[in-house]
């Protein structure tokens, strides 16, 4: 991933007035639905920043350590610094954190077909009994925080290799 590029500072105080300007139009449309869904869209935008903010006051304050790991490692503040292009990790070491989350399944990336957003990714046996379904839908829920741009993954399975059978000759006397 990039590197953030700087923006012109915004001002809070600008910003709610232009809010309320936009809601007002929407108002003065006439369409109370309009108005209503354009409420909740800014409330619930307000709830997913605000959770935001709390969690990295949270993870800034608690235990000891470096916080960018806790900061890094929380699907919401890692879904918000994505979102505005300012997680300092590249988009691979993302998804690869991402998938080492899932634990249940060993997936290994096969390669991202970016214009389609689709991650091929092999499921090694593991012994579990997960189907290629479950790998995938698990593998998606990881990746909706950590790495947006994928949009589907495709799961292969590794064919099982038989367990090698060592044959040898029979212990001396057991003939």
């Amino acid at each position: 991933m990039s590197a953030p590029t700087a923006t012109a500072p915004v001002n809070a105080e600008q910003t709610g007035r232009r809010v309320e300007e936009v809601l007002d139009r929407l108002a003065e449309s006439g369409d109370p639905a309009v108005t209503a869904a354009a409420e909740e869209l800014v409330r619930s935008l307000m709830d997913f920043y605000g959770a935001g903010l709390a969690r990295i006051l949270h993870l800034l304050s608690s235990a000891p350590g470096d916080p960018s790991v806790r900061l890094l490692g929380d699907e919401l503040v890692a879904s918000l610094l994505v979102l505005h292009d300012l997680h300092p990790e590249d988009r691979d070491t993302r998804i690869a954190r991402a998938l080492d989350t899932v634990r249940e399944h060993t997936l290994d990336v096969m390669d991202l077909d970016e214009p389609t957003g689709t991650l091929r990714v092999r499921a090694r046996a593991s012994g579990g009994c997960g189907s290629a379904a479950d790998a995938r839908q698990a593998a998606e829920t990881a990746l909706a925080c950590f790495a947006p741009e994928v949009r589907a993954v495709h799961v292969e399975t590794a064919p099982v290799e038989p367990p090698l059978l060592q044959i040898g000759s029979a212990p001396t006397g057991a003939r």
